[in-house]
C-alpha cells in the first residue's frame, strides 16, 4: 500500500465528523449499511487505500472491513471518488464508464449517492466547529482572558 496523500483522505476526515451530527445519526439510522471504499491515487487496483463507511455505527476507519464482508465495496481513482461523493459525478455514470467497480450487494450500492456524504460548505462549518471545539478543549484556541462576557 503506497503513503501518497489521496484527495478523499480529507474528506472522509469530514465524514467522521458529519456522522457525529444529527443529519449523520439520521443517515446512520435509514441506511444501516457497511461500505469499503477503495481508493487507488492513479489506477484502480494499484496502490489503494481502503476506507470503511459504517452506517450501521456511524463510524468511518481507515483499512479493510474486519466484520465480515462490507455490504458493498467500491473501487475508484481518486480524483473519481471526489467527483462521486461531491455530486459532481452521478454513480450510475461512473459506474458505466469505468470510473467506479462494485463488489457486493446491487441494492446496497444503488443506495450508496452523493448524499451520504456531507455538501461542501456544510463541511467547512463542521470542521471549523470541530476545530474549535477541539482547540478550546487543549488549551489552543483563542482565549477570553480580561475579555467581558457578551449578552
Amino acid at each position: 500500500m503506497g503513503t501518497t496523500e489521496l484527495k478523499s483522505d480529507n474528506l472522509f476526515e469530514m465524514m467522521k465528523i458529519h456522522l457525529a451530527s444529527d443529519a449523520g445519526k439520521e443517515l446512520t439510522k435509514n441506511i444501516g449499511l457497511v461500505y469499503q471504499i477503495n481508493i487507488a491515487p492513479k489506477k484502480i487496483g494499484f496502490d489503494e487505500v481502503s476506507y470503511i463507511v459504517d452506517l450501521k455505527k456511524g463510524e468511518v476507519t481507515k483499512g479493510k472491513y474486519e466484520g465480515g464482508k462490507p455490504d458493498a465495496t467500491f473501487s475508484f481513482k481518486d480524483d473519481d471518488f471526489i467527483k462521486v461523493a461531491t455530486g459532481k459525478m452521478n454513480p450510475q455514470i461512473a459506474f458505466m464508464r469505468g470510473a467506479m467497480k462494485i463488489k457486493g450487494s446491487l441494492s446496497a450500492a444503488q443506495k450508496f449517492t452523493p448524499d451520504i456524504f456531507p455538501k461542501p460548505a456544510k463541511m467547512r462549518s463542521e470542521m471549523l466547529l470541530y476545530y474549535c471545539i477541539t482547540s478550546q478543549s487543549n488549551g489552543e484556541g483563542p482565549s477570553n482572558k480580561g475579555k467581558e462576557p457578551v449578552e
